[in-house]
């Protein structure tokens, strides 16, 4: 059975800090929801109602163009080893870019990324916990590095060069923060 908090408590957190996968989901007024895989320890509990994650360059830059819009978010977690749980964060979220004045007071709590884009801070509304018991188990192996180690081919300039090419607008053709 579904349980609400309206924070994140110690064995929340201590969930969360177990957890090398999380999943993120925004959605525009109109267009297409998204929902993206994240791991390379991106997350952080910065209190009982504040979360931020490092995002590094992708594909696309969706949460950026829909958070611009409507800053709805949803955070998930899975456990795929020991006891079952499925933890949602309910929020609202802004994006930081390396120019913002928050910038400096949150990159250092992550470690360092090729490749890292934006942070997004999240303000939690709503915590969720449900069984999870339908989740199977899967067994912890390694990061993969394919992403990092192409971002550190490309290079600083070539990685903002891939910014203006592929992260200024969405999939639905809506604008991110990125500007050229």
């Amino acid at each position: 059975m579904a349980k609400f908090y309206d924070k994140i408590n110690s064995r929340i957190q201590k969930f969360i800090e177990a957890q090398k996968v999380f999943f993120v989901a925004t959605a525009p007024k109109n267009g297409r929801i998204n929902l993206s895989p994240k791991g390379m320890d991106s997350f952080r509990v910065l209190n009982e109602n504040r979360v931020a994650w490092l995002s590094v360059t992708g594909s696309g830059n969706e949460t950026s163009a829909h958070l611009l819009e409507d800053n709805r978010i949803t955070i998930m977690f899975c456990a795929f080893e020991g006891a079952p749980n499925i933890l949602r964060l309910y929020g609202k979220a802004k994006e930081i870019l390396p120019d913002d004045t928050e910038w400096a007071s949150l990159i250092s709590l992550f470690p360092k990324l090729s490749g890292t884009r934006q942070i997004f801070d999240v303000t939690i509304e709503s915590v969720q916990t449900s069984c999870g018991m339908s989740i199977p188990f899967y067994e912890y192996k390694e990061e993969r590095n394919q992403l990092l180690d192409w971002a550190d081919e490309k290079g600083k300039n070539g990685i903002e060069q891939y910014w203006k090419d592929r992260n200024q607008v969405s999939i639905d053709g809506l604008s991110t923060k990125f500007k050229e």
